[in-house]
């Protein structure tokens, strides 16, 4: 069965369980747990055995804590950025060895509480570590505590989601004048520092510059270790950020190519003298969720149909904003979930229910020809697409279902009810 007939037949069963209605839940997302757990263990397979690494999930590519639970499940730790995401990996059962909090702008109240539960802190900037010291010598911790650097490698093809560049918010600047000789001091008068972190971005980001990355990373661990005389740093945070392919239906990440790339340009990493982190998100889930939804309308305009649904900014925030970064492939099916015979197509554009032109998370797309009733399947959105909503319009935010038996006979539980914004009325 190809992935189309997989999809049709989730679809079909969603609608003949009420889970997809085109009254009263005309937009719903699905997550694939047979294909989920089939790439985690790509990835557990793809670094070497012989050294500890620790895969952190990226909590900020889909928070929902019966996902954490289930990534947990197959091996997982996570990694944080604010008190909401630690929270959510504590509910799903995450234990605080298996937790790496991140975040340029840690508060006060979220440095204390991941220092009392013991959760690994990557600090992001000088007057951060002045903090943790003073916590630190209030009350003391068994957190493992490093650094992030930015090793300044440069940027890759969407800015937005480069963060080594000459002038990004994250981390201290490895290149700027003074700063490598200041962060080794930092290391050096403060033996509990004992990791140290980089993560050069995520989608448009090539292989090659996220091993750069990496490299400049050991080569510093290195430095320090040898200034110091011991082992000091013993584990290093090399983050995720390996590009998702949007293109097709290939449900296993490139975790194998990734590894690759760092043997080749970060050999080091391998020695056996560090341990790994890695904070995969996009790359685990991205290809094993879709949303479905119902087309309502069907017009012409200026000489090109629109097909009007009601998935748009508020599921597909990047998507909509930055289509040029961040497009979808998209699917039509008919309105009992079967596939649109592909003999007759139309360009046209797949429009969402914002009240705003710009709302289109397709644009002048080759497709079947869309009819009211019939069914839009918009492909690879497991991750971020739960935990980008945009509240315009108060539309509700969908349901989300996982599958089992996706290929045989689909079963579904809830992992979050629809979200409704009700009228607050001030008295």
């Amino acid at each position: 069965m190809n992935d189309s007939a997989r999809r049709s037949q989730i679809l079909t069963a969603a609608r003949a369980q009420g889970l997809l209605h085109e009254e009263h839940s005309p937009l719903v997302a699905f997550l694939d747990w047979e294909r989920v757990q089939l790439n985690v263990e790509h990835l557990l397979g793809a670094f070497p055995r012989d050294i500890p690494v620790l895969h952190a999930f990226a909590v900020k590519a889909n928070p929902l804590v019966p996902v954490l639970a289930r990534l947990g499940e197959l091996g997982m730790g996570a990694e944080v950025a604010s008190d909401g995401e630690l929270s959510a990996a504590l509910a799903a059962g995450i234990t605080p060895d298996k937790l790496v909090f991140d975040s340029p702008a840690k508060s006060w109240g979220e440095l204390r509480r991941a220092l009392g539960l013991g959760a690994a802190l990557n600090v992001d900037n000088f007057q951060e570590l002045a903090r943790v010291r003073a916590l630190l010598a209030d009350a003391g911790s068994d957190s493992e505590i490093g650094i992030r650097l930015n090793p300044q490698v440069g940027a890759g093809s969407i800015a937005a989601m480069s963060t080594a560049s000459a002038h990004s918010k994250f981390g201290v600047p490895l290149r700027d004048p003074g700063m490598r000789e200041q962060l080794i001091e930092a290391y050096l008068a403060s033996p509990w520092l004992r990791r140290a972190h980089t993560h050069v971005g995520s989608q448009g980001c090539p292989l090659e510059l996220i091993a750069e990355g990496v490299n400049e990373l050991v080569r510093f661990a290195d430095e320090v270790n040898a200034r110091a005389g011991h082992a000091q740093i013993r584990t290093l945070d090399i983050g995720g950020g390996l590009p998702v392919d949007f293109a097709t239906d290939n449900p296993l990440s490139a975790f194998d190519d990734y590894v690759a790339a760092l043997e080749e340009g970060a050999p080091r990493l391998f020695s056996g003298d560090y341990e790994i982190v890695t904070e995969f998100g996009r790359s685990i889930l991205a290809k094993h969720g879709f949303i479905a939804t119902y087309v309502e309308y069907t017009k012409q305009v200026g000489g090109r149909r629109v097909a009007i649904t009601h998935a748009g900014a508020q599921v597909a925030t990047r998507t909509v904003f930055m289509p040029d970064a961040w497009p979808l492939r998209v699917e039509g099916f008919d309105s009992a979930g079967g596939s649109k015979p592909t003999a007759i197509t139309e360009v046209q554009d797949v429009a969402g229910p914002c009240c705003f032109a710009g709302d289109l998370v397709a644009r002048g797309r080759e497709l079947p020809l869309l009819e009211p009733g019939d069914l839009v399947a918009l492909l690879d959105t497991g991750a971020y697409y739960a935990s980008n909503p945009f509240h315009y319009n108060s539309l509700p935010v969908p349901p989300v279902y996982g599958i089992e038996n996706a290929g045989t006979a689909p079963e579904f539980t809830e992992i979050r009810g629809a979200v409704r914004h009700e009228l607050q009325v001030v008295r």
